[in-house]
Order: C-alpha cells, then sequence, then structure tokens
C-alpha cells in the first residue's frame, strides 16, 4: 500500500518497525511469489494504512484509507472483499512478524540519483514512488553514487551504538516505478530512463548491522566493514 513518511523510527533486526508486517495472500497460488501487490493490482498504492490511536504511533495500523475516502479496519472482511473484488481472486490477509521483502529488509536511494531519472525522464517524480526505507543527501552529488558503496556500512548518526546497515546489493528496478503514487497511472518512461542511464538499477539494498533509532536530519558516515 502506500508509504508514510515519518520524522524518527526504529530500526530493529528484521527492519524498520512495522515496514511490510501485512499482506494479502492470493489464495490457491502454489508457485512464485504468493503475495498481491501492486505489479498486479497497481490501485492497491492508493490505500493507506491508519493508525485510529495518535498516541500509539508505535503499534501497527488498524485501518485504512480507501482511494475513495472510507475507512476500513485492517484486519475486517469488508477490506478484504474489496482488494478481492479488485483483483477478481480470492485474497487473505496474514500477519508476517518478521516482515515480508524482495531482497533485503533496508532500501535506500540518493536523492540526486531520483533528480538525475527525473530530468532524463522529463516528468516530475515523487520520492514514494521508489519506495525506500531511507531516503538520504550525500556529499557526492553524483547520479547512481550508491552503486559505489556495495559492500560499505552506513551508521547513522555518531553514537558508539548507533543503527548500522551493511550496502548488500544495487536495487534492480521494476513496473514499479511507473506507477504514479496519487492515481497508479503508469508511465513506462521512468524505466525506460532508469535502464538507459544505469542498466535499470537504481538505489540499494541492505541489511541490519546494528539497532536503533533512526531520524530526519541524521547524518550518515559511509565506512569501511
Amino acid at each position: 500500500m502506500a508509504g508514510e513518511p515519518l520524522e524518527s523510527v526504529s530500526l530493529g533486526w528484521h527492519g524498520f518497525d512495522q515496514d511490510r508486517r501485512f499482506a494479502f495472500l492470493r489464495k490457491g497460488v502454489l508457485a512464485g511469489v504468493p503475495w498481491l501487490t501492486a505489479s498486479k493490482l497497481p490501485q492497491l498504492i492508493r490505500y493507506k494504512p491508519l493508525r485510529r490511536d495518535a498516541d500509539k504511533a508505535a503499534q501497527l495500523p488498524t485501518h485504512v484509507l480507501t482511494p475513495d475516502g472510507r475507512e476500513l479496519e485492517l484486519r475486517g472482511e469488508a477490506l478484504c472483499q474489496e482488494v478481492a473484488r479488485a483483483y477478481g481472486a480470492p485474497v487473505e490477509l496474514m500477519q508476517m512478524d518478521h516482515g515480508i521483502f524482495d531482497d533485503a529488509k533496508i532500501s535506500l536511494i540518493n536523492q540526486s540519483t531520483i533528480q538525475a531519472i527525473e530530468q532524463e525522464a522529463g516528468i516530475q517524480l515523487e520520492t514514494s514512488r521508489f519506495r525506500p526505507n531511507i531516503l538520504l543527501e550525500a556529499d557526492d552529488r553524483r547520479p547512481f553514487a550508491e552503486d559505489q558503496w556495495l559492500n560499505k556500512a552506513i551508521q547513522f548518526g555518531e553514537a558508539a551504538e548507533a543503527a548500522a546497515v551493511h550496502i548488500q546489493m544495487r536495487d534492480l528496478r521494476c513496473m514499479m516505478i511507473n506507477l504514479d503514487p496519487a492515481t497508479a497511472n503508469a508511465n513506462p518512461l521512468i524505466l525506460k530512463a532508469v535502464a538507459r542511464m544505469n542498466d535499470a538499477y537504481a538505489g540499494v539494498y541492505a541489511t541490519v548491522l546494528s539497532v536503533g533509532e533512526v531520524k530526519i536530519g541524521d547524518r550518515l558516515y559511509l565506512r569501511e566493514q
């Protein structure tokens, strides 16, 4: 569903708290990826998870805001039925305590990379289109500078026990970045631009080295392991 901007978040051994802890299972799918994603139902990215109790921001979502403005219970039958109708086949909500990830638990992208793709495609792009866990602004302003960070570590802040991640692999992009976060309409020019510029890679995946709080404004340190 839609991503959520946060001022701060706890990084644990299974990624950021609450990240990708629920999924719709496509009933009867026994091979390949069983989860329903926006690659199969683009309108899914227009649904927004909600927490009704503002004092419990650390808890998992309880409701979902639909594209037409209704609030449905996350675990309720109405939401499940609506998604199933839109998809055209039965689905079932599942909670996964350790999260559901494509290749690694953390994704990062550099602001200069998004800006370069935007210029190449000739289209203004929202950061949420790339669905990163972390958007950062590096001293190295070159687009795709992240490719040079493989097998290095990024530390969040200066504390001795600060959170840190290991840059594991480049992020090979798919049609998901073609989807407008507001409308779910697809524009193939975005993925084509990334393919021309960097063989369809944009951003990197990382695994967790040490846990802790990550917040907007943290100074990041790139270091050898």
